[in-house]
Formats: structure tokens, sequence, C-alpha cells
């Protein structure tokens, strides 16, 4: 990836966004950072600082359609053209649907929703001139399949995913040479699940087997350069994708069966828990949560993914020097 790349991050104070911005800063990248939470914002914009880049944190609720088009407009003036842009901004409830409120419902589908048109919009109208420039959008599991307990994120995943096919069609309509993934993301270790609104009897969690942030960002920083439609990463993901494609009901079996206690540790909800759901809550939250002893660092699959051309190339090089040895054993 060549340097000095200008990069948008939305979500970028925390979690999978904050591990995306150090491993884009990593690459010499200069960065736009827009999220709600001043703290963790000045936090990512001295790493990315620390190294050598150039940081511009613009506190920015994605929620707001005009929000994010003045972010755009001056990251681009004050950092350059955007060649990348992730969305990646999320927020969600636990809860039985039974439980949910409209004010609920609307909230997740503004921000991890709408927030993903409003980047896209924004993005592409700076690009499309162009004719460059590529659009990540960080996905799920639950994009595909829905889960007990957290409905409105998983509609607004849906969403997400219906709204980029039809992008991706009219971008191969139009020639454009601007390319959208989405990168499909498995049970992650970051702090959403100490500020996620819950209505749950125990503390939240993610579903195991958990994965530390950075595997998601090497995926999004991968995606951002190649012109793949879809990734997945990890073996979760790939298996729930597949699964409900060819056993729904059994899987709904399944997740009725499992799903409750999967997302909830041992612990008692805390009365006076807080959540992000409307504001930031303060301090710099970093990109992990509190399950780092038992989170995953790497994948098979999403390795296998990112290499998949070299290890085609090197099994198709094996074949053909066994087929030549065959013979000769013969």
């Amino acid at each position: 990836m060549p340097t000095q790349q200008v990069v948008v991050i939305t979500g970028a104070s925390a979690g999978v966004g904050r591990a995306t911005v150090r491993a884009f800063a990593r690459q010499g990248a200069d960065i736009g950072l827009l999220a709600r939470g001043t703290d963790g914002l000045d936090g990512a914009r001295r790493e990315v600082e620390a190294v050598g880049g150039r940081a511009l944190a613009i506190p920015t609720d994605v929620a707001h359609a005009d929000e994010v088009e003045a972010a755009a407009e001056r990251i681009e003036r004050e950092l350059g053209p955007i060649d990348v842009w992730v969305n990646n901004a999320m927020v969600s409830v636990f809860s039985p649907v039974k439980e949910l409120t409209a004010e609920d419902v609307r909230r997740v589908t503004e921000v991890t929703y709408l927030g993903v048109v409003y980047g896209t919009l924004a993005a592409l109208k700076r690009m499309l001139p162009r004719d460059r420039g590529a659009i990540v959008q960080v996905g799920s599991a639950l994009a595909y399949r829905g889960i007990p307990l957290q409905a409105a994120y998983c509609g607004a995943k849906h969403a997400i995913q219906g709204f980029t096919e039809s992008l991706h069609c009219e971008l191969l309509h139009d020639g454009s040479h601007v390319h959208v993934s989405m990168v499909h993301l498995p049970a992650m270790n970051t702090p959403q699940f100490d500020w996620v609104k819950s209505r749950l009897p125990r503390e939240p969690q993610p579903v195991p087997p958990i994965y530390q942030p950075e595997l998601a960002a090497d995926a999004i920083v991968w995606a951002s350069s190649q012109r793949r439609r879809e990734i997945s990463v990890g073996e979760p993901t790939l298996a729930a994708i597949w699964i409900d494609k060819f056993a729904s009901g059994l899987f709904d079996r399944y997740l009725a069966h499992t799903g409750y206690d999967s997302q909830q540790t041992g612990q008692p909800a805390d009365p006076n828990r807080r959540d992000n759901l409307w504001n930031p809550l303060p301090g710099d939250h970093g990109p992990h949560g509190r399950f780092d002893d038992r989170a995953l660092h790497s994948s098979v699959q999403a390795w296998l993914t990112e290499h998949l051309q070299a290890v085609a190339g090197v099994a198709l090089v094996g074949g053909a020097l066994a087929a030549l040895a065959w013979p000769r054993r013969t």
C-alpha cells in the first residue's frame, strides 16, 4: 500500500475502529478520525502522530448526515483527497424484541445502518469524479444470520448488506473504478460489551469463540487494496453464513437453545450500568475489551483468505511437480 494515503475511519475511538487506525497508521496513512468520544479520538490522534502520520480528529455522530458531510469536506481540505473510507461506527441494544422500544430501534438503525449510508454517500461524492477510491463496510456474520437478543443490530447489519449489494451492481454498471467491499466479522473482544445498552439479567459478552480486534483491522486494511466483493473473517463467520443457507430452521432451534446463555457471562448485570447508546462514555477505552484471556489472535481461515493466490500457486506448482515425478516412479 503506498504511503500518504488519506483514510477516513468512523468509530475510530475504540474497538475495531481503533485497531484499524493503528493498522493504517503503520502503513503510513494520514487518517481522518470520526467518532463521538473526544477522549478516544485524542488518543487515536496521538497514536497516528507517534508513527509519523497526520491525523485529524473530528467529533462526529454518524447518525447525522450533515456532520458526516462536514467532516469529509474538512478532511479533504486539510489532509487531501480521500482514498479509503471505512464505515465502522455502531451501537447496539441487548434486549428481547418484546422489551425493545421504538427509540432503541431508531437509534441503532440511525447509527449502525444510516451512518454507513451517510458515510458512503460522502465518500462517493468525492471518489466518483476522480474515478478511484475504496469504501470498506464493516459487516458481521449477523448481516446474514440474525440471533436472539440483538434484533435491532442484526436488522441494521442486514440492511447494510442489501445497500452495499445494490451499490456494487451500480458501480459495475457504470464501469467505475471506485470499489466497495464488505468485511464480515466474528465476535470481537472490544469495549462495546462494557457500554452497550442491555436489558439482560447478566453482563453481556461476545458469543465465543472471541477474536482480538487486530484480526479485523488487518482484514479491513487488506480489503481496502483488493477488489474483493466480500470477505469473511474467522471460521465461525463462514460457518454461520453457510449453515444458515442450508439449515436455517435447525439453526433457529439451535440459537433458541444456546443464544441466550452464550451472550451473557455468569456475572449479574450492574443495576447502575451506563451505556453509550445516545452519548459517549468518558475516557480512552482503546481497542480491547475485558476478554483478553479468552480472545484468539489469529484465524487459519482469515490467513487463507488473504493469501489465497499464493496458496493456490504453491498447490499448482506442487501438483505439476508431482505429475512430472509420477512417470519416473511408475
